[in-house]
């Protein structure tokens, strides 16, 4: 049996295009360049002969003139790979083209499927929409070059006009190009009537192109992979607005109804790309699904396999769908996960904007939900510890090389970019210059790259915190010995800590050699260092701790869970009055953490205590010293609490609290004067207390209107936490049956897992899970329902026939999730079972808040 490899067919993908790279400038969108990052597919565009890559949204004239080949003659083709709908790349590339005036060719490969174009509920495309595109994108950049001719010849007639007056006024000495320049306005620059002319004559027509690219994935292992959270696929909303959606980046609650999930454009494009997907691993897809909107996606499934997959011969895949909302616990909770831990310590790129999207955008949002996610690309402060004290002189041109070639093109113009490079040598000499581009040295996870053929991320993936930071400590020990380099360090063994990484880094960057060579085990080792700060080690500890205090309480009683919630929110307004610098773990949690934790234990709440109706799990006591709580903490600290539930009172519960402070502060100032320092003239002001009465009244009225509303807020933000405190009542009661008394690894009992290590230990055992649905082919339904009459009947298909198993959740994953499923496979005793993790994001907690309560939220 081949082992499929998620990285090597994205690769491979990339390959096929070759030919049309040579000699191109390439362009990228930013949920194909998160791709290409995990995949590590820069090094092989250069191999393949491309010009330059660059940024499609933020694209500027100086691409034109970077060429990592060194060609003479200007680009004559420009590629455009992108990860959403044409119609939403159609204004970028149209500026591209016309930026690149002298391009004969304009290559697209979208990730978007023609069929999935046609079928999407706003595309303006029909069924052969590649084709439409083409035509209209060489009709509206027809459009442009005539705009563009006529504002010359109105040029052109200017300048004629300016040369007769004149030479009238004794300026005949001044020739044509000269009195054109004198007559152009700012910003169209010289024009040359002969070149203009000759250019014309010389322009060929515009041949476009447009293609498929289907493997446009994030993989973070060679099986487990995440969609761009750039592209149309990741940001297309999964539920709409109504009473059993939480949010448009979440399927909606599961009720067991059919509903026209078709309309979502989530379902729809996560459908076609992973039909695609099976077609690119050359497997066809035997679906199962669990959950509302994964039945809608694996019905799209079903009937376009029906139609182009009849009379192939291929193996078959099980695709297992999940919806997220199923689960929510487990994303939302801090777990003990390696990758979990390094991923959510690391800061992220900040998302590609133009002022063209941020204004599409705008318009957009008053009309329809938007959904933006947070970008999986994240840096890796290599700087911080790659210093120029601690490194060579190699590093130091290095870093000489780096801000050279920033700063030389830092400019507006010419003049100002000759006059840079001049002052660059003492700028280049100066060490705090040098420190002040530190965060030039950024490394990032890259799922290709290996330790003598073990993939990093792969092998990392499945490891708690220190099993993963001792097994990176083994890879630099075994890389300092492979590369000579001795370090002087009294290693522990069976420990890694945070300094014996830097040291060990700080050797292998020491020479550029060594860096280029070994730079995958420096960046991982980077970021696990990154983590291990004490700051983030001791926030991420307090939310553990927090959490299993929670689990405790719940398993007690409802009182006791609901203090320990009211506890942790009246600890966050403690922490944010001192600026959250308490010496406990417990003043590192914020209010939006404590809010978080809050969303934690209403859903163990749920659980534990189930109600009936739309009342929650607590009493009505319980719930309002909650309530009182976070009206208290919001007051306090306004700031603190940005959330959508929140917008358009954020300014006034700041006035608010300014104007409260500032009183008191007066108070605390008159109390220290005495009864005797007081005069007759502050006496006499006793009497012009009228005056004041109705600006008192007003104040008054505006102070109880707010918090009227700021009440009204709170009772909403609680009706939310009813209906995830339901979730539980709307699944499947996985805990029983006969494997919910096991424990798992490491001692964590059944009860502990999430859901998809409950679900894989039950269809690897080939148990029966209530609510899976398996969708058979209309080829398929007629041999069962013919055999059927004549009293022959088949088997049921289980999932577990099946030696290649695809989980897909949609809504994301979590690292915590994957070693989960790995351990259930693990635990099962099929070593011919291929497991593929996939998932439409990768959440980390602060995700889910946002997606909860943010403004990735419906509520």
């Amino acid at each position: 049996m081949s082992v499929i490899d998620i990285v090597k067919s994205c690769l491979d993908s990339i390959q096929q295009i070759a030919e049309h790279l040579e000699g191109a400038i390439v362009y990228l969108d930013s949920g194909c360049t998160e791709s290409f990052q995990y995949l590590g597919a820069f090094p092989l565009l250069l191999e393949y002969g491309v010009r330059a890559v660059c940024s499609l949204e933020n694209m500027c004239p100086l691409d034109m003139v970077v060429d990592w080949n060194a060609s003479p003659d200007p680009a004559k083709k420009i590629l455009v790979i992108t990860s959403r709908l044409l119609s939403d790349t159609h204004r970028y590339i149209l500026r591209c083209l016309d930026t690149h005036q002298v391009v004969h060719y304009c290559l697209i490969f979208t990730s978007i499927s023609e069929i999935a174009h046609s079928s999407y509920p706003d595309s303006p495309l029909g069924p052969d929409a590649f084709h439409e595109y083409e035509s209209l994108l060489i009709q509206d950049y027809d459009e442009i070059v005539n705009t563009r001719k006529s504002k010359l010849v109105d040029l052109e007639r200017r300048s004629s006009q300016a040369k007769l007056i004149f030479e009238d006024e004794g300026w005949s000495q001044l020739d044509g190009k000269d009195i054109s320049h004198l007559v152009a306005s700012p910003g169209e620059g010289d024009f040359d009537e002969d070149d203009h002319k000759d250019s014309e004559h010389k322009r060929p027509k515009l041949v476009v192109s447009v293609h498929h690219f289907p493997m446009m994935l994030c993989p973070l292992t060679p099986k487990v992979f995440v969609l761009p959270s750039g592209g149309s696929v990741a940001e297309a909303i999964l539920s709409a607005e109504h009473e059993d959606s939480l949010s448009p980046g979440l399927p909606p609650l599961s009720t067991g109804m059919t509903s026209d999930g078709e309309d979502v454009p989530g379902a729809t494009l996560t459908a076609h790309f992973l039909y695609y997907l099976a077609a690119k691993i050359d497997l066809k897809l035997e679906v199962f699904s669990l959950g509302d909107l994964s039945k809608t996606v694996g019905r799209i499934l079903t009937d376009m396999s029906s139609l182009y997959d009849v009379g192939r011969r291929k193996k078959s895949l099980g695709l297992l769908l999940i919806d997220r909302t199923l689960d929510i616990l487990t994303p939302c909770c801090h777990g003990d996960s390696f990758f979990d831990r390094t991923f959510s310590a690391l800061p992220r790129r900040q998302r590609l904007t133009s002022s063209i999207r941020a204004k599409s955008s705008e318009i957009q949002q008053k009309h329809s939900p938007i959904l933006q996610r947070a970008p999986l690309d994240v840096l890796i402060p290599l700087g911080n510890i790659i210093s120029v004290n601690d490194s060579g002189a190699d590093n130091f041109q290095l870093l000489q090389s780096l801000e050279a070639f920033l700063c030389g093109w830092n400019c507006g113009n010419s003049d100002s970019k000759i006059q840079d490079l001049v002052d660059l040598s003492p700028k280049v000499n100066d060490q705090k210059s040098i420190y002040s581009k530190n965060e030039l040295l950024n490394g990032s996870f890259v799922a290709a790259e290996n330790f003598r053929g073990t993939p990093y991320l792969e092998a990392l993936f499945d490891r708690r915190m220190k099993d993963g930071t001792i097994l990176v400590k083994k890879w630099l020990q075994e890389t300092l010995c492979r590369e000579n380099i001795t370090v002087n360090l009294k290693a522990r063994p069976g420990s890694a800590t945070k300094s014996e990484l830097e040291s060990m880094i700080k050797a292998l960057a020491k020479f550029d050699s060594s860096l280029l060579r070994n730079k995958g085990i420096i960046q991982l080792a980077a970021a696990a260092v990154n983590a291990l700060d004490e700051l983030h080690c001791a926030r991420w500890d307090a939310f553990i701790s927090a959490e299993k205090m929670l689990t405790v309480c719940a398993g007690d009683t409802s009182q006791n869970l609901a203090a320990q919630i009211s506890d942790l929110i009246n600890k966050s307004i403690v922490a944010g009055s001192h600026g959250g610098k308490l010496n406990s773990s417990e003043g590192l949690l914020s209010f939006r953490d404590a809010l978080l934790l809050t969303i934690i234990g209403y859903i163990l709440a749920g659980e534990n205590f189930p109600t009936s109706g739309s009342s929650g799990p607590f009493s009505w006591q319980e719930e309002h010293s909650l309530k009182e709580a976070v009206v208290d903490a919001i007051f306090e600290n306004p700031s603190a609490a940005k959330l959508k539930f929140l917008h358009g009172l954020i300014n006034e519960l700041e006035a608010y609290r300014n104007m409260i402070n500032s009183k008191e502060t007066k108070e605390e100032s008159e109390n220290e004067l005495s009864i005797d320092d007081l005069d007759d003239d502050q006496w006499g002001k006793w009497g012009d207390e009228d005056a004041d009465t109705d600006s008192n009244k007003e104040h008054v009225y505006d102070d109880m209107r707010l918090k009227l509303e700021l009440r009204d807020r709170v009772d909403n933000l609680f009706r939310f936490f009813h209906k995830l405190s339901s979730l539980k009542r709307r699944n499947i009661p996985l805990r029983e049956g006969p494997v919910g008394s096991d424990s798992g690894i490491d001692g964590d009992s059944y009860e502990t897992k999430g859901l998809l290590y409950k679900l894989l230990t039950r269809v690897l055992c080939k148990y029966d899970v209530p609510g899976l649905v398996h969708h058979s082919s209309t080829v398929g339904r007629l041999f069962k329902s013919g055999l059927g009459r004549f009293g022959l009947s088949q088997a049921k298909p289980s999932l577990a026939d099946h030696n290649v198993i695809l989980v897909f959740v949609m809504g994301g994953i979590n690292g915590v999730e994957v070693r989960e499923a790995l351990e259930a496979l693990s635990a099962s005793g099929r070593p011919d079972v291929e497991l593929i993790v996939g998932g439409t994001t990768l959440l980390t907690p602060d995700d889910m808040l946002d997606l909860l309560l943010g403004d990735s939220s419906f509520f």
